[in-house]
């Protein structure tokens, strides 16, 4: 699929944002991605509420394979073929993708905050690690 199929696709469904990414596209709106082409396919971001209607449809979530496995990625399944025919249905599937990677998003550990009274792990800023490292120069001056 090229972009210009996925814009007519969703014109329905309203203005997205189409990006490059491993083999095919990520298409976001408002800032969140909820679908992938690839070329395997269309996949729509799903979760518990939105799954079952994707299996009544006898879609399958994606899949890809490594040397070693083939990888599931329960949380993306295939968009059913009948949907690239009918586009207000198609945009109806697009937003329950949408709010699903909305609630993912919601699930995820905020950055920076306790998460059951642990704090969450520090990460080094540019800043700090640049005052380290002319610490250690200065301290390598003195010395000689």
């Amino acid at each position: 699929m090229d972009r210009e199929f996925l814009i007519d696709l969703f014109a329905d469904f309203g203005p997205v944002t189409i990006r490059k990414m491993f083999s095919g596209y990520g298409i976001s709106a408002d800032g969140i991605n909820f679908a992938l082409s690839l070329r395997a396919g269309l996949f729509f971001r799903a979760d518990e509420v939105t799954i079952p209607n994707f299996e009544a449809e006898g879609s399958k979530p994606f899949q890809y394979s490594t040397r070693a496995k083939t990888v599931l990625v329960n949380s993306y399944w295939e968009l059913p073929a009948r949907l690239f025919d009918d586009s207000e249905e198609l945009a109806q599937w697009a937003r329950a993708a949408l709010a699903a990677a909305q609630r993912a998003k919601v699930k995820k550990r905020p950055k920076g905050k306790k998460v059951a009274g642990k704090p969450a792990k520090k990460v080094a800023t540019k800043k700090s690690a640049a005052k380290k490292r002319s610490a250690k120069k200065a301290a390598k001056k003195t010395v000689r």
